[in-house]
């Protein structure tokens, strides 16, 4: 029996899968872009043939996990804080640092909801709502920025109890597609989304009610693929890139028009 040739199509086979990983790239990323990143990764993915694997989650959690060694390539924050402190502790590839975009919120209520949502966030005093989603401000940018907005509108403190808190903006805004709460306080780019925008309407936020949401990411020095990661950010940078987060409500640098 001849063993050379199974042994030569192993060892193929080992080389292959060596060459698809080194082309992959694994990437944080905050909840907000679970639709806009899958649409730019799609895209990448067309333009080189190199895969992107996303997971999606709160930005401070990321944070606490990356400072820890968690392996990834690249992180998309909800906010600049998590990638400058990462950038400070010298866990990141130096000058990877990109401001890549500014979210918004809105409030958003199913479509069979009766709610008028034309006063804005004084609407959530509607003393029929019971539940109102958010997500948690400990640990998400977009939790934080609904409580500065609730605060600035004088609010918070009558609704606070009512408040369900998501883990993170994505599962904020899928309490209230599933009912478990009246009404939320989500991401623009969610609402945009295809999991929501049939499901439901909503009203904007004011952007002069909290602070703005600017949103940074970073490759990691721990990276094992940076040239793939250094590519995906040039990508992001294009227009693009630019066009898919601003169809997804995201504004974008200027330089990606």
């Amino acid at each position: 029996m001849n063993i050379r040739r199974p042994l030569l199509l192993v060892c193929l086979a080992l080389a292959s899968c060596r060459l698809t990983f080194a082309q992959e790239i694994t990437i944080a990323a905050a909840a907000d872009l679970r639709f806009a990143m899958q649409d730019i990764g799609e895209q990448f993915q067309k333009a080189t043939g190199k895969n992107v694997k996303l997971i999606y989650g709160s930005s401070g959690n990321f944070f606490q996990q990356l400072q820890n060694g968690a392996p990834f390539d690249m992180f998309f924050s909800a906010n600049l804080d998590y990638a400058k402190k990462l950038e400070a502790a010298g866990l990141t590839v130096p000058r990877s640092y990109y401001q890549y975009a500014k979210g918004k919120i809105v409030i958003w209520v199913p479509k069979d909801s009766t709610l008028d949502l034309s006063s804005g966030l004084q609407s959530l005093l509607n003393p029929k709502i019971k539940k109102i989603a958010v997500a948690n401000p400990l640990h998400a940018p977009y939790g934080q920025a609904a409580v500065a907005a609730m605060q600035k509108e004088g609010i918070y403190d009558k609704v606070k109890d009512k408040l369900v808190l998501g883990e993170n903006i994505s599962q904020t805004a899928s309490f209230v597609v599933s009912a478990s709460a009246d009404v939320g306080i989500v991401a623009l780019s969610l609402a945009l989304s295809p999991n929501m925008k049939d499901k439901g309407r909503y009203q904007e936020i004011p952007t002069n009610e909290y602070p703005p949401i600017e949103q940074a990411c970073v490759i990691l020095a721990s990276s094992k693929n940076k040239e793939t990661a250094q590519q995906f950010l040039s990508f992001v940078k294009t227009p693009a890139g630019g066009e898919t987060l601003g169809r997804y409500g995201f504004e974008v640098p200027s330089q990606q028009h």
